[in-house]
């Protein structure tokens, strides 16, 4: 017979217990927390953050268009003709004229057959991941892919094989492993990673892929709207779109949205409408971000090059001042023709996580924004500060915070200096 005088467990004691509870009340006694601060002006390179006027280097809207006023202006004419919602899922009665219009000009963009859009880019990878793998499947991914394909791995129940970032020759063991398995694979990589900033080793991967008999899925979520000349991500920029079988772009980057789709063969997107279950039961994005997201994939197909090319002058330029002042950054790695990898993200490396909160907060004072990444989003001792760039940002404004950089380094003698 069970012991009925035993006290239950509390599934709440974790929130009292948990090991970051010191740490995230001491943040909050000294007004240290580096998340969750208040945003009071529209999403450009000079922002108002809780009553000062702040250098916005921690933002994700690449190009610069949420504040576009074509972008706007469409996300207007989709309020106008379609309302705030349309309250239900896109396999009921949430797809409208305009879903099918950025599905189809996605694909052209993308050069694949077709393309499915979902309510967040978290659920796309979500919802593709664990439709198209089940147990008896293996899954090999990059330690460093972000948390929405580990989720979508974990949810599948295929056979995880995660491998050490961007070594490949860890990848090739996992490989062989899976052969050895018996089992469908899929291997699952960013083409550009998000808190590093750095690009996948593609032609490597393609080519070990291609040896093993593996499917590649890679997510293009900072990738789109910056690199290759179409600005269709890493896959273009190697010139391996082709061997690439899936992708995933999200809107709320380049695209000034919020979003994300999948694009690839006809079969398979055809598949994922049927199959993956966060499309299915989240209802379908309100008609303003779909109507946002075309507006700004029309820009980039018409003026792309020119953003683009502003924005990776800016991350360059950025990256060498950065140097300049003695700090260490992540490379971001070189193109097979050597050229450097250049991408909008450029992380400031720090070490321990209280030394790169200080900082951030000195910088914050200072009148800069940056990102803090720490464990666990960051192995343990590799805490960084994500600086990341727009088109929009003038170099006067990038002067600043390079100058209030070097001011507030001064104060930090044992950061690593690259």
């Amino acid at each position: 017979m069970p012991d009925s005088t035993k006290t239950p467990v509390d599934v709440f004691e974790k929130v009292r217990t948990h090991d970051r509870v010191e740490q995230l009340e001491a943040a909050k006694e000294g007004d240290l927390l580096p998340y969750f601060r208040i945003l009071e002006s529209q999403a450009g390179p000079v922002v108002e953050m809780e009553g000062r006027e702040t250098i916005m280097l921690g933002s994700n809207n690449y190009l610069g268009l949420t504040t576009d006023e074509r972008v706007k202006q469409a996300a207007r004419d989709a309020l106008e003709a379609y309302g705030t919602g349309v309250t239900g899922s896109r396999l009921l009665n949430g797809t409208t004229p305009m879903h099918r219009e950025l599905e189809r000009e996605l694909a052209e963009w993308m050069g694949t057959e077709d393309a499915i859009v979902f309510t967040t880019g978290y659920q796309a990878n979500l919802g593709a991941i664990s439709a198209l793998l089940e147990p008896g499947d293996t899954v090999i991914c990059d330690s460093g892919d972000h948390a929405s394909i580990l989720d979508g791995c974990k949810l599948s129940g295929a056979r995880m094989r995660p491998f050490r970032h961007n070594r490949m020759d860890k990848l090739e063991t996992m490989l062989d492993r899976a052969a050895a398995d018996g089992s469908g694979t899929l291997v699952v990589v960013d083409g550009v990673f998000s808190m590093e900033g750095d690009v996948c080793d593609l032609p490597a991967i393609v080519e070990l892929c291609r040896r093993h008999g593996a499917r590649l899925m890679v997510d293009e979520a900072h990738g789109v709207g910056v690199l290759g000349e179409r600005g269709a991500g890493a896959s273009e920029l190697f010139g391996l779109e082709d061997e690439v079988d899936l992708r995933m772009g999200t809107f709320s980057k380049s695209l000034a949205s919020c979003g994300g789709f999948i694009a690839g063969s006809a079969e398979v997107i055809e598949y994922l409408r049927i199959a993956s279950r966060s499309f299915i039961f989240s209802a379908s994005a309100v008609p303003a971000a779909v109507g946002a997201a075309l507006g700004a994939l029309r820009i980039i197909r018409s003026e792309g090059p020119e953003l683009m090319s502003r924005l990776l002058e800016n991350a360059a330029y950025l990256r060498r001042g950065f140097h300049e002042i003695g700090l260490k950054v992540v490379e971001p790695g070189t193109l097979p023709d050597g050229r450097e990898a250049t991408t909008p993200v450029v992380p400031v490396m720090v070490g321990e996580d209280w030394q790169a909160v200080l900082l951030w907060k000195a910088l914050f004072e200072a009148g800069v924004y940056t990102n803090v990444a720490i464990h666990p989003a960051v192995p343990p001792g590799g805490a960084l500060l994500r600086t990341s760039l727009m088109a929009t940002h003038e170099k006067n404004q990038l002067d600043r915070a390079l100058k209030i950089f070097a001011e507030v380094r001064e104060r930090f003698p044992e950061l690593p200096t690259g």
